[in-house]
């Protein structure tokens, strides 16, 4: 039978143990994730403690989220990180290992003594930011020698652990956003009474207070009865017992012919009033909404704007993602986009399809003064030309067939914050002086609506095409095109950058990889020799696809291509690139590139293609900057070979950068 500390010596066999924690934790999450993932690290490396931690940097503390000994879970605990080992991890954020001895290293710890420890391996938990949200450890009663196989695994399972922890904080930061935009009903001119089950009164808003006529504060704790007649109370009884048969997303209704209640002066007055009801933390409330006929209407549009804002803001945060890359164009474009992300300057955003508009825009967005307001996006290239101006506008009911009630349009739904339009080169004329009229005035009306309204909007518009070109050809407006092109950002395409291709695989693949079940697939040198060499027609957006399509695909541990990338495919020439040039430069780079073919690359000298093109060497070498030209790489230069690992995420980008 292997020993303990023989087997630390021997090699894992991380397929397994993959396989364990990608099963175990892959339809878990909070609680249950953590628990499986414990018991899977422990199992793996073979330590009688594990835990994973949330740290309270207030209090220094560290609070377990899952504790495993022998195999089983433990009641969770708390303690200070102070004269602790966890204390490096969490001050200085790096990776512990002590072999040996631990106890006398620490002897003031008392859960060490308490749990026997011999041996201790730590990591820290960090967010996107890179501060400390936990850390994950293992402890054992015996030596634990040094196994890099082990420690890479062991920084697996804290990838895991650190990626679920940040999802679940931003869940909580989404939940403290909900409270915070239902705050915002206090404002409502409706009166808004929150009820516990025995129909006391735990929260009313300002309007409320004022139907009743009672002073600031007072009504809380009070017996809605009081504030109703014996017919209403009896009333609402019987409405109550009804939407418990309700399903629970339905548990709603509007009070036929409205409630009698009792307003200042003991006086009766006729409420219009709806009743809905809910659970937070599993107890039953009700929220009854008291609704003046003068304002009910105003009351609905404003209930409706914090749902919706609610949902976009939802939106947003299943849609954000990450600007990968490292290269000198897309530096250029961040550095351009902060410039101007703080002004409130409409922005032209130009580039090809999938090379990331969307999220320059955001990234705009993010770091602007409206940053805390939403951020709304319309493609308007994905709607029929007759539904455009709803969208952007909004409409009234009966404006047309099928609206059946008032809707609000995307200037209206981003007051405050930023409207992205996407491809709106594609707006139907008809709607572009709508449009440039707000774009100036901040003044619009629904449709069928004869009210101006007026929006505080920051406009980021995005297209792939060239604008000047509709302008001549009749399909923009060029007063239009003036407005929106204050400040252009062109995008560069994936092969102007084709640095960044190693940076996007790097963090591509590996998740890719774990989401489909394949963590330990791996992208070999020649993959990658055909990754850069390809001209990416459909930039990032088709980098992804054809990871994606190769990861499901592929048979063994290494990533295979050629289903996707057939050398029909790898080197196209100008047929792409002369749709994107008409002009004497494309003539003058396809020109000089056959030279240099034709001499073998070779720029001065008898037969070189300076005295080709009868040109200075200097001069050539200027013109083959300017335009670009890039001499193919050869593939038989092993000290360039690169490969990427699922598993690890790792990649050799300096010597591929260094082609470039």
């Amino acid at each position: 039978m292997t020993s303990h500390g023989e087997w630390f010596s021997c090699e894992l066999n991380q397929n397994d143990a993959l396989r364990t924690i990608l099963e175990g934790t892959a339809t878990a999450t909070g609680r249950d994730f953590f628990d499986v993932l414990v018991k899977s690290l422990s199992a793996s490396l073979q330590t009688r403690y594990a835990w994973v931690t949330e740290y309270i940097s207030g209090l220094r503390r560290l609070k377990t989220l899952a504790f495993c000994m022998d195999g089983q879970l433990q009641p969770l605990f708390e303690i200070d990180i102070q004269d602790t080992p966890c204390q490096k991890i969490i001050d200085h954020s790096q990776f512990v290992h002590y072999p040996d001895n631990i106890r006398d290293l620490f002897p003031r710890s008392s859960k060490l003594k308490e749990l026997e420890a011999v041996s201790y391996m730590g990591v820290p938990l960090n967010n996107l930011e890179g501060a400390v949200l936990g850390h994950l450890a293992v402890i054992d009663c015996q030596p634990m020698p040094k196994a890099p196989r082990n420690l890479a695994l062991f920084k697996i399972f804290a990838a895991r652990a650190a990626a679920e922890l940040r999802r679940i904080r931003a869940e909580q930061d989404l939940k403290e956003r909900e409270i915070e935009l239902r705050s915002l009903v206090d404002s409502a001119m409706d009166g808004i009474v929150v009820l516990d089950e025995s129909f006391h009164i735990v929260r009313m808003n300002p309007a409320a207070r004022s139907v009743f006529g009672l002073s600031t504060e007072a009504g809380l704790g009070d017996s809605l009865w009081s504030y109703l007649t014996p017919e209403s109370r009896d009333k609402l009884r019987r409405l109550t017992q009804r939407m418990d048969s309700y399903p629970e997303d339905k548990r709603f209704l509007w009070i036929p012919n409205g409630l009698l209640a009792l307003g200042p002066g003991r006086h009766r007055f006729k409420a219009e009033a709806t009743l809905s009801r809910y659970e937070m933390r599993g107890r039953p409330y009700l929220t009854l909404i008291l609704r003046n006929v003068n304002d009910r209407i105003e009351a609905e549009r404003r209930i409706s704007h914090l749902q919706q804002e609610r949902d976009y803001l939802r939106e947003t945060i299943r849609s954000q993602d990450d600007i990968v890359g490292q290269s000198d164009a897309l530096k250029q474009v961040l550095q351009s986009s902060d410039k101007v992300a703080d002004t409130d300057a409409t922005v032209l955003i130009q580039g090809e399809t999938g090379t990331g508009k969307e999220l320059i825009a955001r990234y705009l967005h993010q770091r602007s003064r409206r940053s805390e307001g939403a951020f709304i996006k319309l493609n308007c290239a994905a709607l029929q030309p007759n539904l455009v101006e709803s969208e952007l506008f909004g409409h009234e009911a009966g404006a047309f067939t099928g609206a059946t009630q008032k809707r609000k349009g995307r200037f209206e739904l981003a007051d405050g914050g930023t409207l992205f339009l996407d491809e709106v080169s594609e707006i139907p004329l008809e709607l572009q002086a709508k449009l440039l009229r707000v774009l100036q005035e901040g003044q619009f009306e629904r449709v069928g609506g004869t009210q101006t309204l007026s929006c505080d909007v920051r406009v980021v518009a995005a297209t792939n095409r060239r604008l000047n070109e509709a302008v001549q050809n009749g399909q923009l407006r060029p007063d239009l095109f003036y407005r929106l092109n204050v400040y252009p950002i062109r995008v560069p395409p994936l092969r102007e950058r084709r640095e960044d291709i190693p940076v996007l695989v790097n963090y591509f693949l590996p998740r890719i990889a774990q989401r489909i079940g394949k963590a330990n697939l791996t992208a070999p040198a020649a993959a990658m020799d055909a990754l850069l060499d390809y001209n990416w027609p459909g930039n990032v957006r088709e980098l992804k696809n054809v990871l994606e399509r190769a990861v499901i695909t592929s048979p063994g541990p290494e990533l295979r291509l050629s289903e996707f990338l057939g050398s029909d495919a790898l080197h196209r020439t100008s047929d792409e690139e002369t749709a994107e040039f008409d002009t004497l430069a494309a003539m003058e780079r396809r020109y000089i590139i056959r030279v240099l073919e034709a001499t073998g690359w070779r720029l001065s000298g008898p037969g070189g293609a300076a005295a080709v093109l009868d040109l200075n060497p200097s001069t050539l070498r200027y013109r083959i900057k300017k335009l670009r030209i890039r001499k193919p790489w050869d593939k038989t230069i092993g000290k360039e070979r690169t490969s990427v690992s699922a598993s690890q995420g790792q990649v050799d980008v300096q010597n591929v950068a260094r082609r470039y």
